[in-house]
C-alpha cells in the first residue's frame, strides 16, 4: 500500500523532484572527490614535498658529542679528515631494510673537504663534495634499486650534462658539476679541466694525492653546494685516501605528521609505555623512522631535518582541514536547497495533504511518505554524484599531480549515506509544516 501511494506521490512535482535529485548529485560529487582527494592527499603531498630535500640526515656518533662537527652545521672542519669518524659505505643497505623501508624514497651519501685546485687562471683552495647521482645499489629484495642525488633532490638543477656514478675503476679524467657561484668566482665554464690535489699524513709522512676532473655542467641549488664541485662519491673518497668511508647520508622518507604521540617520543622515548612504543614505533612519523635507521646503521647518531618534516606535516593538516572545511560547507548549501525545494512542495500539496488528512490518514503516514521521496532523491543524486566525484578526482590528480588519485571504495557507501542524510535533514524541518495543516482550512483555500 504504502509502495504504490509512494509511486503515485513520486508522479508529481517531477521538476522539483529533479531539481532535489541535481542539488544533491552536485554536492554528492563535490563531497565524495574531496574524499577521494583528501584519502590519498597525504602520499601525493609528501611526494610532492620531497622536493624540498631530504627530511633526514645520517652522522657519526661523535657530531652528537662535538656539534662543531656536524655536517648539519656546515662547519665541518675540511682539513682534519684524520680526526674524524666516518660512517661505512657497506652499511648503506641497512637503509632500505627497517620495517619502514617503503616509505624510504631514496639517499645520498656525503664525503666533503678542501682541496686545491689548479687551472690555468692559477691554484684555489675549493671544497669539493661527493656523493651518489643516480646510483644503483644492491638492497636486500631490490637488485636494481637506484638511488642519490636525482631522486631525493629535484630541486637541483644543471646547466650542462649530469655526471654519471664511477665504478671502482676510476677513468683518467673525472667528470663533475661546478656549483653556480664558484663557477662564477673563478671563472670557470662546460668543458674546462681542473686539476685537483689532497695532501694528507699517513705514518708521519706527508702524501699527495692527485685528480683531473671536467666541468660536464654548472649545478644551482640555492644551498651549499652552488660553492662547491660535486662529483661521484667513489672519486672523492680515492682523493682523500677514504675507500668505503662517507661522512654523513641524507635520507628522503615519506612521513605522516607530527602529533602528540610522536612530539612526545620526540623529547624522550624513554617516557613511553608499552602500548604508546609500539604505536609509534609502527607509524611513520619521522622520528620512529630516524630511530628505526639508528638501529640498523652501526656508529650512528640519526637527526631529522625539522625544516623540511615539519612543514610537510604542516602543510598536508593545512590542506586536509581546507577539504574538511568545503566538505561542510557543500553538505550545509545542499541541506538548505532541500528544505527549500520540500518547502515549496509541500506549501503546492497542501489540499492533497489535508485530503489524506481528511480520509483518515495518520500525520506519521503523511511525514513518511515525504522521508520516503527524500530518500530515492539522496540516493539517485548520491549515487550520480558518486560517479562525478569519481571522475573529478581522477582530474584534479592529473592536473595537480601529474598522475590520477586513487579512488577509494570506502567513499561510496560514505557519500550515498551523506546524500541520504543530507535529504533527511533538508525534508525534517518543512515537515513539521504538516502538522500545522488543517483538512477544513487547505481544502476550503484558507
Amino acid at each position: 500500500m504504502l509502495a504504490r501511494m509512494l509511486f503515485k506521490s513520486w508522479k508529481h512535482g517531477l521538476k522539483r523532484k529533479l531539481l532535489a535529485i541535481i542539488t544533491i548529485f552536485l554536492a554528492s560529487g563535490l563531497v565524495s572527490a574531496l574524499l577521494a582527494v583528501s584519502i590519498d592527499i597525504g602520499d601525493k603531498m609528501a611526494k610532492e614535498l620531497k622536493s624540498y630535500g631530504a627530511n633526514i640526515l645520517i652522522e657519526p656518533a661523535t657530531s652528537a658529542i662535538l656539534p662543531e662537527m656536524s655536517l648539519s652545521q656546515n662547519n665541518l672542519n675540511h682539513n682534519n679528515l684524520a680526526t674524524q669518524d666516518f660512517l661505512d659505505e657497506k652499511e648503506l643497505p641497512n637503509i632500505k631494510d627497517i620495517f619502514w623501508r617503503n616509505n624510504i624514497v631514496g639517499f645520498a651519501p656525503l664525503l666533503t673537504a678542501e682541496v686545491q685546485a689548479k687551472t690555468a687562471q692559477g691554484s684555489q683552495n675549493v671544497q669539493i663534495l661527493g656523493t651518489f647521482f643516480d646510483h644503483n645499489i644492491a638492497v636486500p629484495d631490490e637488485d636494481d634499486y637506484r638511488t642519490g642525488q636525482k631522486i631525493i633532490s629535484p630541486f637541483w638543477q644543471v646547466k650542462g650534462e649530469w655526471v654519471e656514478d664511477q665504478n671502482d675503476d676510476l677513468p683518467e679524467l673525472i667528470p663533475t658539476l661546478a656549483g653556480e657561484q664558484l663557477a662564477k668566482n673563478l671563472g670557470w665554464k662546460i668543458g674546462d679541466r681542473v686539476q685537483l690535489s689532497y695532501q694528507y699524513q699517513e705514518q708521519d709522512e706527508t702524501r699527495q694525492n692527485q685528480l683531473e676532473v671536467e666541468i660536464k655542467g654548472i649545478l644551482s641549488t640555492g644551498g651549499t653546494e652552488e660553492h662547491q664541485l660535486v662529483m661521484p662519491l667513489s672519486a672523492v673518497q680515492n682523493l682523500l685516501d677514504l675507500a668505503g668511508k662517507v661522512q654523513a647520508v641524507k635520507v628522503s622518507a615519506l612521513t605522516v605528521p607530527e602529533n602528540d604521540l610522536s612530539r612526545k617520543a620526540r623529547k624522550n622515548a624513554d617516557t613511553l609505555n608499552q602500548e604508546e612504543y609500539d604505536l609509534w614505533y609502527c607509524t611513520a612519523y619521522v622520528s620512529s623512522i630516524s630511530h628505526q635507521l639508528e638501529e640498523a646503521i652501526s656508529g650512528a647518531v640519526v637527526r631529522p631535518i625539522w625544516q623540511v618534516a615539519a612543514s610537510e606535516g604542516v602543510v598536508i593538516e593545512k590542506i586536509q582541514l581546507l577539504l574538511g572545511v568545503v566538505t561542510i560547507a557543500a553538505l550545509i548549501a545542499a541541506a538548505m536547497g532541500i528544505a527549500s525545494l520540500m518547502t515549496s512542495s509541500i506549501i503546492e500539496r497542501s489540499r492533497e495533504i489535508g485530503l489524506m488528512k481528511a480520509l483518515g490518514a495518520y500525520q506519521w503516514q503523511i511525514t513518511l511518505l515525504f522521508y520516503c521521496e527524500a530518500i530515492i532523491s539522496g540516493l539517485l543524486g548520491g549515487i550520480t554524484g558518486c560517479i562525478a566525484g569519481w571522475a573529478l578526482a581522477k582530474f584534479i590528480g592529473a592536473a595537480l599531480f601529474g598522475a590520477p588519485l586513487d579512488f577509494a571504495w570506502i567513499v561510496v557507501p560514505c557519500v550515498l549515506l551523506l546524500a541520504v542524510l543530507i535529504a533527511l535533514i533538508g525534508t525534517w524541518f518543512p515537515a513539521h509544516r504538516i502538522a500545522k495543516l488543517y483538512p477544513v482550512e487547505v481544502l476550503y483555500g484558507r
